[in-house]
């Protein structure tokens, strides 16, 4: 007996970012984490990357013209509930993506992403420049220290500084930044960072820094701080992909943006415990271990 065709209607997401050709961030770690989430994911390619778990060899941006085109296919077919942006490379693109989204109503994930976790930077210094609008536009922009520390021209290396941070960034439009922890000092001692303690060791929490603009001009923003546990690995890679994706597929899902954002964060802890150890390099991050 034939069995019977017996589909599937997710909803849909779309990310909008590059390619690694090792696998573990991109658009590859975006697809990953949104299927984990059980969203179907769509994807407009801003450049190809060759590289691997030891680094980035060289990066190839596509035209703004042709990912232009992707994302029309897309929403032309598609009805995507809700878009994170990624690795977009140079400024034309950046144009190119802010203009493609003014007339998307549905939230937003804007992943900065600027340098890559092996300290590469993925981004020319035109294309930072070009980020203000497409950030007054977000749903949510999620910087890493460094990335955050660009955007605000301005040290980010306690959660004090990421606060601040996030503050800024809600002041130039976004709906809420969540300014990431992984490598910020101890507060008030920023010679001890990147999980080590006053004794050399790497067990104490992350801090991740949530702002939210409450919409009211007369109020300040809501600000939450997201505390796990550390885990003890080189073995990153992908994280901030893997997790404004996630956060991207429940938003999708039409979850509120303060349990997305923290369900999401609190989800990485698996995705790194139980994460990929392939390569020569430090290993990739493991979005199917995260619970959806």
């Amino acid at each position: 007996m034939t069995p019977p065709f017996d589909p599937v209607s997710p909803p849909v997401a779309l990310t909008i970012a590059g390619s690694d050709s090792g696998g573990g961030a991109g658009i590859q770690a975006d697809l990953k984490a949104m299927t984990a989430h059980d969203v179907f994911g769509t994807s407009v390619v801003t450049a190809t990357t060759a590289q691997n778990t030891r680094g980035v060899h060289d990066v190839v941006p596509l035209s703004a013209e042709h990912v232009t085109a992707q994302y029309d296919a897309v929403v032309e077919d598609f009805a995507p509930a809700a878009v994170k942006t990624g690795m977009l490379a140079t400024r034309e693109v950046v144009e190119a993506t802010t203009r493609a989204l003014e007339t998307f109503d549905g939230p937003v994930v804007v992943d900065p992403v600027m340098v890559a976790a092996t300290g590469d930077r993925l981004l020319s210094a035109g294309a930072e420049a070009a980020y203000d609008d497409l950030i007054a536009s977000a749903t949510l922009v999620t910087p890493n220290a460094d990335e955050a520390a660009i955007l605000v021209d301005g040290a980010v290396e306690t959660p004090t500084d990421a606060e601040r941070a996030g503050r800024e960034l809600v002041d130039r439009g976004a709906d809420a930044a969540l300014v990431k922890g992984g490598h910020l000092a101890v507060e008030g001692d920023p010679d001890r960072a990147d999980g080590d303690d006053a004794d050399g060791d790497a067990d104490r929490d992350v801090v991740d820094t949530l702002v939210i603009a409450d919409g009211s001009d007369d109020e300040d923003p809501r600000v939450r701080r997201i505390e796990n546990p550390r885990i003890d690995t080189d073995a990153t890679h992908g994280s901030g992909c893997t997790l404004s994706s996630a956060i991207a597929a429940r938003l999708a899902r039409g979850e509120p943006l303060e349990a997305a954002v923290a369900d999401a964060v609190d989800g990485m802890g698996e995705a790194i415990r139980r994460g990929y150890d392939v390569g020569e390099g430090p290993g990739a991050v493991n979005p199917t271990a995260m619970d959806p």
